[in-house]
């Protein structure tokens, strides 16, 4: 059975680093991670470059990235502004996002969640049919400033938000790392179970338990999935938050179970030591640091 890995350490990896990454090292990452049999990948975003400097290239990297073969490139964006450069600028995915709750959706957007829905349900109606959607519910599990979810409040919004357009796809995003597997299996579980297979995960590692709640997301049936290789990233707005899921890791994992991923593990391993070492960063992950792992073909 084949799992979907979207890469995201070119943007969840880069934003939080404070020293601006030169855009030659961005576009290096990129077709690195490329090379390496990723074919689907979060170049960057089209955010406020006041909000989030390390982003105000995402446009070059962008141009680069669409002339790699079979790569789809996916762009973040927030609001309006954000929807209309990144159609102008031929993105084939849009990450449109808001918070689950009140408090980080304030903290990360300056808005409200009434106010981020509004707005992103227009983007939804007026995004072209030939542009792809992913609307990405941060918090889903738990939240930096409100605590652990509430699993009705939760299923709330994902009811609201996959009704907005019954082909894209959803994503249940663990923003702080701190769901544990049983919340990840409930939520997802009845989300596939009401509202069909199109929902995907997003993980972090803060707690350790980053490939537990892929697996348990995995046996629930979700079989699309975000990482970043060397395990570099983390919310600004959630703190305490630390690195995504590592990419390599996930690749060993999902091999281990039997599902094809499609990647070359060793090409892999080289573009996650590119990711880990890139100064700012927070690398994290395991396989990386195992001679028996690097060691295989």
């Amino acid at each position: 059975m084949k799992v979907t890995l979207s890469e995201v350490s070119p943007r969840d990896g880069l934003q939080p680093i404070k020293d601006f990454v030169p855009t030659e090292t961005k576009i290096a990452l990129v077709r690195a991670l490329h090379e390496a049999g990723i074919t689907r990948m979060e170049v960057g975003s089209f955010v406020s470059p006041r909000a989030i400097p390390q982003m105000a290239d995402t446009g070059e990297v962008l141009k680069v990235a669409k002339q790699l073969e079979g790569l789809e490139c996916t762009v973040l964006v927030p609001n309006r502004r954000g929807f209309d450069t990144a159609i102008a600028a031929g993105a084939d995915r849009l990450g449109l996002f808001m918070s689950v709750t009140e408090g980080h959706n304030k903290a990360n957007l300056n808005r409200t969640r009434m106010e981020s829905f509004t707005d992103l349900a227009a983007i939804v109606r007026d995004t072209p049919r030939d542009v792809k959607l992913r609307f990405n519910l941060s918090c889903t599990f738990h939240c930096p400033f409100e605590g652990v979810v509430p699993e009705a409040e939760a299923l709330e919004w994902v009811e609201r938000v996959q009704a907005l357009d019954p082909e894209m796809e959803v994503a249940l995003c663990d923003t702080t790392g701190n769901a544990s597997p049983d919340q990840v299996g409930r939520l997802m579980r009845h989300s596939i179970e009401h509202w069909g297979p199109r929902f995907a995960f997003h993980g972090h590692d803060t707690y350790g338990m980053g490939l537990a709640n892929m697996a348990t997301a995995w046996g629930a049936g979700c079989r699309v999935f975000d990482a970043g290789s060397g395990g570099i990233g983390g919310c600004p707005y959630a703190p305490g938050a630390t690195g995504n899921t590592a990419m390599e890791d996930a690749v060993w994992m999902f091999g281990r179970m039997g599902a094809e991923t499609g990647i070359d593990w060793q090409r892999l391993l080289a573009a996650a030591d590119m990711a880990a070492a890139i100064p700012g960063g927070m690398p994290g992950g395991r396989v990386r640091g195992v001679p028996g792992a690097r060691a295989a073909a």
